[in-house]
């Protein structure tokens, strides 16, 4: 059984105010023990030797894609998994996005780490096209798309949700009528092939909100804005999804992480 994770960490676990989070986003991976750990927020990270001593120190190895605009994310890997190739995907993202390829014993299987543009729909779409047709170029059945996609579930109700929210946040999920829910990105994904894994195997609550945490987001209203997304294949050895909550998770991000335990072994 391998398990994959994605966390949204908040700006490289530290916080304007000098607050260092670090320890409880190290805490919180080692007691999961992802086998394949997507990372987003990674600000200063990357620059520090930040990256490098926080895979240390849960016992993985890390591949970085940098961002021109944003911040970076990462693609971590626990032994014995053996990575067989590693990059980023060439776009102009506003943050970034990692691809990287392990061998199962189901074949290869890549995994990609993104954090969608948290300011426009429209380039959310763009992004998601980018990524969709990078899913496609790996050729192979096993892919997972992890990450914050800053896009809220299609098909879903959300007028309640958005109502509470303060008008500048407001219209990173609406269209340009002010009225529609703009959930594109997601639904670009979803069409293109991709597997939402949440609905297929979650469990406890049924919403799978992964933001706001204990520590903080007021640009948040009890929302889903992480998911892990897999072509059919790797879907069908999905066993259970959830969102991890309690202890340091509630304080360690303004996102929870989400956890997916796949029937694969390495290969």
């Amino acid at each position: 059984m391998l398990r994959a994770m994605t966390w949204n960490i908040r700006t490289g676990g530290r916080d304007r105010d000098g607050t260092d989070r670090r320890d409880r986003i190290a805490a919180v991976v080692a007691d999961q023990r992802p086998d394949l750990l997507a990372l987003q927020e990674l600000r200063g990270l990357d620059s520090d030797g930040g990256l490098a001593e926080l895979a240390e120190r849960v016992g993985m190895a890390p591949h970085l894609a940098r961002s021109c605009f944003g911040q970076p994310v990462a693609v971590l890997v626990r032994p014995p998994l053996r990575v067989l190739r590693a990059s980023r995907v060439r776009r102009p993202f506003h943050h970034a996005a990692a691809r990287v390829e392990v061998a199962t014993a189901a074949g290869p299987l890549t995994v990609f780490s993104t954090h969608l543009n948290p300011y426009s729909g429209g380039r959310r779409r763009m992004e998601a096209d980018w990524l969709a047709a990078a899913v496609r170029r790996t050729g192979g059945d096993l892919a997972l798309l992890a990450g914050d996609l800053n896009t809220l579930e299609p098909a879903v109700d959300h007028t309640a949700r958005l109502a509470g929210l303060a008008p500048l946040y407001r219209r990173r999920h609406v269209r340009r009528d002010g009225r529609t829910v703009d959930t594109r990105a997601v639904a670009r994904l979803l069409d293109a092939g991709l597997v939402d894994l949440w609905p297929r195997a979650g469990g406890g609550e049924p919403a799978g909100l992964t933001v706001p945490t204990r520590h903080g987001g007021a640009e948040f209203a009890g929302m889903r804005l992480d998911y892990l997304l897999a072509t059919p294949a790797l879907a069908a050895t999905a066993r259970a999804v959830r969102v991890v909550r309690g202890g340091d998770a509630d304080s360690a991000s303004d996102h929870y992480p989400v956890v997916a335990d796949l029937a694969l072994a390495p290969g």
